[in-house]
């Protein structure tokens, strides 16, 4: 390809990796739904985006390094104090039984629906194990479950990636050397070989980490540099070896660093993030682009035939051994059968085997990529549209609607929280007094732990549940400092009120950042107004707000909150309900604010 030709592929690449993740973002559906068609279209209409003539034979080994580097951040964010209990055992169960299951399955069905021998068969069966961070974390953020059931997608996911990377790699070297011809057949003793490979390198990996983090104390740029070179020297290095076992080395190096105290690896990390996401959009895009239409038609029905099976038998059955006697309730249990989604290693597994056994003249090799990408388009667009129904009529469902945090005990505080919670939100609460405390109790608002705020500071630490936090204590300095602290502990946006215009706080008047209701009502305004009478009223956002009341908050339609901010002022649209501060000589009681 010409050098024009490979910057217009690598432009369009890029374009429709990002965009289609803007465009599933403003439609409220899993991204994934976007980008699988995308790539396919794009890569059906234009040869621009076919990875295979842009890269050449460094494809498979950048997207084998990609996918491990995914591995790695799904790792940091593992906490092995949630996989104890009923936790532990469920996720053991779920990727022993369902490696066991879906393999024998697809062992069992493949050479009768698509006429290939038995080695494509073990092939396809193996591939079709794998499920992934990649799509079960956006689809879990879609649909919100239960703490306990999201704890036990997100292990099973990113535990059963790796081992089904080894499994592939060794039945693929199994059926280049003839094993299945001369009866040898699966070589256990190179799967285990494989795992130990993997895990040694997990430890090197942790090590060389902890030796340039904790011994050399890099800064923040170039400890995430060190993180990802760490993780791309590893990877490669076990895959020169062995075959994917760079991804075992990846996810458990990522386990290491998240749980070996002295690492105090952040909860947040924006660099990784955007990184994953990204890689997520351009190996989909990518990879989808790689599929023909011609190579679809003759495997479509026998693809939907085996994909019913594997949804409606298979998962149900695997979830159903793997929870029996355990605390999880029978909703949780239903809602792990309804959750199997394949992403992008059995993707790039199926793409890496499937030219190379094409190429090694085995016959059926061709159907591989084609059956597992309509598999992957299958389960990601069946339960990305059906998962979120699913939870919430089984009530493992978290509700959509937003969970503030307010901080803070003060009157007019637990007044404010009243008026969210009229306006239907499922408000949490935070003091430290004990008085205040009390008087948060007193007037029925959940009242979150004493310890709260203790936990929040630490930066492996998550609020789970809070969609947005609100500063609203006394202390103007607590405030603009925990208003820092908290932003990456909350999974939205975090404001503080603000301080007065002549304050002489060590902190607040010289902390940037946007302030809850603009400068126009700062903190010992609002108070004194609520001192004078003033009070918060709800009414629906189609009705203008009276003369003398301020807009302070917008409750959407859908459930959202949206303050009103110097840098940001809301206008609310039909549907929606509106927070109003009336005038300090209102005797307006509301009945919905008087709780």
């Amino acid at each position: 390809m010409s050098t024009d030709e490979i910057l217009l592929g690598t432009g369009l690449t890029v374009a429709l990796a990002v965009g289609s993740q803007i465009l599933a973002s403003r439609l409220r559906i899993p991204s994934l739904i976007v980008l699988l068609p995308a790539g396919f279209v794009a890569g059906a209409v234009t040869d621009a985006v076919r990875p295979d003539k842009l890269m050449g034979q460094a494809f498979s080994p950048l997207v084998s390094l990609s996918v491990a580097l995914i591995l790695y951040d799904a790792g940091l964010g593992l906490d092995l104090r949630h996989l104890k209990g009923a936790t532990r055992s469920v996720v053991v169960r779920l990727i022993v039984l369902g490696v066991l299951l879906t393999a024998g399955t697809g062992m069992a069905l493949v050479p009768a629906l698509y006429g290939v021998p038995f080695a494509v068969a073990c092939m396809i069966g193996v591939i079709l194990v794998v499920s992934g961070p990649t799509v079960v974390a956006p689809l879990l953020e879609h649909v919100r479950p239960s703490d306990k059931v999201r704890r036990v997608l997100l292990w099973e996911g990113s535990l059963v990636d790796p081992v089904g990377g080894i499994l592939g790699a060794v039945v693929f070297h199994s059926v280049i050397s003839g094993g299945f011809r001369t009866g040898h057949g699966f070589r256990s003793a190179s799967f285990f070989a494989g795992l130990a490979l993997g895990v040694a390198g997990g430890i090197v990996g942790a090590a060389l980490l902890w030796f340039t983090l904790r011994r050399l104390r890099l800064g923040e740029t170039l400890g995430t540099l060190t993180q990802l070179a760490t993780v791309v020297v590893v990877a490669a290095g076990c895959d020169m070896v062995f075959d994917d076992t760079g991804l075992i080395a990846a996810v458990v190096t990522g386990l290491i660093v998240a749980n070996l105290p002295g690492f105090e690896m952040p909860a947040r990390r924006p660099f990784f993030e955007t990184l994953v996401q990204l890689i997520i959009g351009l190996l989909f895009i990518a990879i989808s682009a790689t599929v023909t239409p011609e190579s679809l038609v003759p495997v479509l029905l026998p693809t939907l035939a085996l994909l019913a099976v594997l949804v409606l038998l298979v998962r149900p059955l695997v979830a159903l051994l793997s929870t029996a006697g355990t605390e999880l309730a029978a909703p949780e249990r239903a809602f792990l059968g309804w959750m199997a989604p394949r992403g992008i290693v059995a993707a790039s597994t199926a793409t890496t085997f499937s030219a190379s056994l094409t190429a090694a003249g085995l016959r059926g090799a061709g159907t591989i990529l084609p059956v597992t990408f309509l598999v992957i388009v299958g389960t990601v667009v069946l339960y990305g549209l059906t998962a979120r129904p699913v939870a919430g009529a089984l009530g493992v469902a978290h509700p959509a609607r937003a969970r503030p945090l307010l901080v803070g005990g003060d009157p007019w505080v637990i007044d404010l929280a009243r008026s969210l919670r009229a306006a239907g939100l499922d408000v949490l609460m935070w003091a430290g007094p004990a008085q205040q405390r009390e008087r948060i109790g007193a007037a029925g608002i959940e009242l979150a732990a004493g310890e709260l705020m203790a936990a929040a500071t630490d930066p492996q630490a998550r609020l789970e549940g809070v969609t947005a936090a609100f500063l609203l204590t006394d202390d103007d300095d607590f405030n603009a400092l925990a208003s820092i602290v908290l932003r990456d502990s909350v999974d939205g946006p975090v404001h503080r009120i603000g301080p007065p215009p002549d304050g002489r706080g060590v902190v607040a008047p010289y902390t940037a950042g946007d302030t809850l209701f603009g400068a126009g009502l700062p903190r010992h305004a609002l108070v004194a107004r609520h001192g004078q009478g003033a009070r918060f009223h709800v009414q629906p956002g189609s009705v203008p707000p009276p003369p003398g009341y301020e807009t302070l908050f917008v409750v959407r339609r859908d459930g959202r909150l949206e303050p009103v901010t110097e840098a940001a002022p809301v206008t609310a649209e039909d549907g929606d309900t509106l927070i109003l501060l009336g005038p300090a000589s209102s005797t307006d009681t509301d009945t919905d604010t008087a709780g």
